[in-house]
C-alpha cells in the first residue's frame, strides 16, 4: 500500500509541473526534497518517476481517491500534502489554472 500512495502522491505533486510544462531538471530539486519528506526514495528513484510521468497518461482522480483513502481521517496530513502541492505551484510561474487545479483537489481529498 505504501508503493501505491507513494505513487499517487508523486503523480499529485508532478501534476502542476506536467499541465504547466515547466523545466524538469529545474523542478527536480524541489519534488526530490519533497517526495523525501514523505517517503525514503533516492534522488535517483525521484527523477526517473517525474521523468516518467511527463510521458505518461493518469487518471488523477483515481489517485487523489488512493491518497483519500489511506489518509481519510487524518486532516492533518492532507493539509500537508496540499502544502506540498502549493509549494510547488510557487516554485514557478503561477497560472490561475494552477490554483483552480489545487482547489478541485483541495475539495476532493476534503470530501471524505
Amino acid at each position: 500500500m505504501e508503493k501505491k500512495i507513494k505513487k499517487s502522491v508523486g503523480i499529485l505533486l508532478a501534476h502542476i509541473i506536467k499541465v504547466d510544462h515547466r523545466d524538469i531538471e529545474k523542478s527536480v530539486p524541489l519534488f526530490c526534497e519533497l517526495m523525501g519528506q514523505n517517503f525514503e526514495c533516492t534522488d535517483e528513484e525521484v527523477r526517473e518517476f517525474l521523468y516518467d510521468i511527463m510521458d505518461k497518461e493518469y487518471d488523477l482522480d483515481e489517485h487523489i481517491a488512493v491518497i483519500n483513502e489511506a489518509l481519510c481521517n487524518d486532516k492533518l496530513s492532507k493539509y500537508h500534502v496540499l502544502e506540498q502541492l502549493n509549494h510547488v505551484i510557487y516554485s514557478d510561474k503561477i497560472t490561475p489554472q494552477d490554483y483552480k487545479i489545487f482547489e478541485e483537489i483541495k475539495n476532493k481529498l476534503f470530501a471524505c
